[in-house]
């Protein structure tokens, strides 16, 4: 259940207002350099053997500075971190008391972290995803990201916005698990101190290096 949270993560019509998801994605990208929020995710594993799907929840805390730097903080009901610092991305399992270390540039590429925090503009995403508006719902102006390479476990995301500022992501990977995360508090451009995006492994934690 841990890793399906964490791994929704790293694993984000009228034709007019399709492109304002579109315009607010670039206003976005450009106009946001740092950011701070609560969120709610909701995963759902596709049904089996005819049962139906049950929904995990969790809450917790993300903020990000552009380029490449953010912090998600899952609070319950497991405590996680995921942490990228530029260089190294950090995942942190509390209950296992475990750290895994990655190279951020090879975790990252197409994923929806890389979609709301680590890009610096739009055309790093272009590189990446191929971008298109997607129609209006739930009083939200979307845009739709495909993954233009093949080896990730990532289907596709959905990013909502309220104007140009994020409101939601919707992530299907390629087992048909969907991942939604709401948006809530969020503040535009707060000064983050460096400290911020700094991991400590934890005393007595294993570290695993991938």
């Amino acid at each position: 259940m841990k890793k399906l949270f964490a791994g929704a993560v790293l694993g984000l019509a009228a034709v007019a207002a399709s492109a304002g998801g579109m315009e607010s994605l670039e206003a976005f990208v450009k106009g946001v350099k740092s950011g701070r929020a609560e969120f709610t995710q909701t995963v759902t594993a596709p049904p089996k053997d005819g049962q139906e799907s049950r929904a995990k929840v969790s809450t917790g805390s993300f903020e990000f500075q552009r380029p490449g730097r953010f912090r998600f903080d899952y609070k319950k009901p497991f405590v996680q971190s995921i942490v990228a610092d530029g260089e190294t991305l950090w995942l942190y399992d509390a209950d296992l008391n475990q750290v895994t270390q990655r190279k951020q540039a090879q975790a990252l590429g197409s994923t929806p972290a890389a979609l709301i925090a680590a890009a610096p503009d739009l055309r790093a995403l272009q590189a990446d995803f191929t971008l298109e508006a997607a129609p209006e719902r739930d009083g939200l102006q979307w845009v739709k990201a495909t993954p233009k390479s093949k080896d990730g476990q990532l289907q596709s995301v959905q990013v909502g916005f309220q104007g140009d500022a994020l409101s939601a992501l919707e992530i299907l990977d390629s087992f048909g698990q969907r991942s939604v995360l709401k948006f809530g508090k969020v503040e535009v451009n707060p000064s983050l101190p460096a400290s911020t995006f700094q991991f400590k492994v934890p005393s007595g934690a294993d570290l695993v290096r991938q």
